[in-house]
């Protein structure tokens, strides 16, 4: 079934998403903060709005893929929600923090609108080929009608429940652990680079043995070949999340040290400029540290 989509933000994984959900026969209004990024969803049959209270309409269904929890917030204010109303839906695909998730589906609820979080595990190029996971939680209602329109773009549906914060939840936890793979593939390919081991002979070892999965084959091939662009997700996002998963990790007194360590990997990037990297680019600390 063919659906009337409002689409808000087309961000580096924004665009493809919206241009998977064209293919499926939905129709698209779209809308982006800063203007010229919908060009390529024009051509396929996209309308483009000059503000999201112009996208959306009334009952009908809105997807949002926007920067950071201040984003969501502002864009679907109150006037906002107010238009859409009774027997809408949106279907939040930013990661947030769980906290800003849960007080957005209160706000939703006010005016009537459904609120189902689906923040998706996946870089660009993923997207397009539909082979990405999808975490989501939220009510019965809103999953009845917001599934139809996000299974087919992806390989993995995970269901969380009814907690609209839970899909973020999983998806910082799931953020933190790629981080993680990312430092200790890059303190593992120094320590060999240093005692004159190849970085790419390491990485053809471990990726096909010890750890044979796509996140370290993806990453770490990337780190073993200090290979940070062209950028998939920004090093500042990066540093976002990490901060976001220290924040729910303080709510729920959890201590959490080495998301602290890679939040200090990430502020030390930013401070040395990489700012424009991928967010994997903050395995070039370790090489700094090491005097490569």
């Amino acid at each position: 079934m063919s659906e009337q989509i409002a689409f808000l933000g087309l961000g580096s994984l924004g665009t493809p998403i919206a241009g998977n959900l064209l293919k499926d026969g939905h129709t698209l209004t779209v809308w982006n903060r800063t203007s010229g990024k919908a060009q390529a969803l024009l051509d396929q049959g996209a309308r483009e709005a000059s503000s999201a209270l112009e996208a959306v309409t009334p009952g009908g269904v809105v997807v949002s893929v926007l920067a950071d929890d201040a984003a969501v917030e502002e864009v679907l204010s109150d006037e906002v929600l107010a238009r859409l109303g009774e027997g809408s839906l949106h279907i939040s695909m930013s990661t947030i923090s769980a906290s800003t998730a849960r007080r957005l589906a209160e706000r939703h609820e006010a005016h009537g609108v459904k609120y189902l979080a689906a923040p998706i595990f996946a870089r660009p190029d993923a997207v397009s080929s539909r082979i990405g996971n999808l975490c989501v939680s939220g009510s019965a209602a809103a999953k009845e009608r917001g599934e139809p329109i996000l299974r087919p773009l992806v390989k993995g549906y995970f269901d969380f429940g009814e907690d609209a914060g839970a899909a973020n939840v999983v998806k910082l936890a799931g953020n933190f652990m790629i981080a993680a793979t990312i430092e200790m593939a890059a303190e593992a390919f120094t320590l060999g680079e240093k005692q004159g081991v190849p970085r790419q002979a390491m990485y053809d070892l471990f990726s096909q043995t010890l750890f044979a999965a796509p996140i370290f084959q993806n990453y770490g091939r990337m780190v073993a070949q200090h290979t940070y662009e062209p950028v998939g997700f920004r090093l500042p996002l990066g540093l976002k999340d990490i901060n976001l998963t220290l924040q729910t990790a303080a709510e729920g007194q959890v201590p959490m040290p080495l998301a602290s360590l890679l939040r200090d990997r990430l502020l030390s990037a930013i401070a040395k400029g990489r700012s424009d990297l991928d967010w994997t680019g903050f395995a070039l600390g370790a090489s700094d540290d090491a005097g490569l």
